[in-house]
């Protein structure tokens, strides 16, 4: 399976917003883009004017990189978002907020989106009861999600499991801490979608 295994914090540099790929680091003073708030690379810190075509690449990319997916998926998500009546941008981050890897993170259950496809790979959690290893599982109204009874004995799951508890998931999502249960109560509006993204500039970029 095809993946990024560069430098995570170099991403969040370029793009010059804090992407959170580390997890608890994002929030300490070791955040790379805190220290160093320029672009990575020997012209990072030049001024250079952005163009229209510039702006629409990066917003791409940004949107890409928070959610941990390749070129071509991201096309295909865009395809499908572009057949789905209603916004196109709105439908585009949508579908991405649907992943299953995305929604492990929003329940809390994972510090990071790289650290719940990780645990989502290994096997970690079941939806409606079934299995799930694929991070990029479309989640539905409805489904539940579930810690396997097995994996509560790690101490890592231990403790997000723990921190879930603490912590508040957006309103199209539902977290029992008891039972370790997340569930989908509704499909998010643009409104519950906190990324730094500008979605009509992607449009733009892919209606050239």
């Amino acid at each position: 399976m095809a993946r990024y295994t560069g430098a995570q914090c170099k991403l969040c540099r370029r793009e010059g917003v804090k992407l959170y790929l580390k997890g608890d680091r994002c929030y300490t003073g070791k955040c790379a883009i805190d220290r160093r708030s320029y672009a990575p690379g020997q012209h990072g810190q030049s001024r250079r004017k952005v163009s229209e075509y510039g702006l629409q690449l990066r917003a791409k990319q940004r949107a890409r990189r928070l959610y941990g997916v390749l070129e071509k998926q991201f096309r295909n998500y865009f395809k499908e978002a572009a057949r789905q009546p209603g916004v196109t941008g709105t439908n585009l981050l949508r579908l991405l907020e649907r992943r299953l890897d995305n929604v492990i993170y929003r329940l809390g259950l994972g510090a990071s989106r790289n650290e719940a496809r990780q645990l989502v790979l290994h096997g970690h959690f079941e939806v409606n009861g079934r299995r799930v290893n694929i991070p990029s599982y479309l989640v539905k109204v409805g489904d539940e999600i579930t810690v396997k009874d097995k994996s509560k004995n790690s101490p890592r799951i231990k403790e997000l499991m723990e921190r879930a508890g603490e912590k508040t998931p957006p309103a199209w999502l539902e977290y029992d801490a008891e039972q370790a249960k997340g569930r989908v109560v509704a499909l998010p509006t643009r409104e519950q979608i906190d990324v730094p993204i500008e979605e009509h500039l992607i449009v733009e970029l892919y209606s050239r």
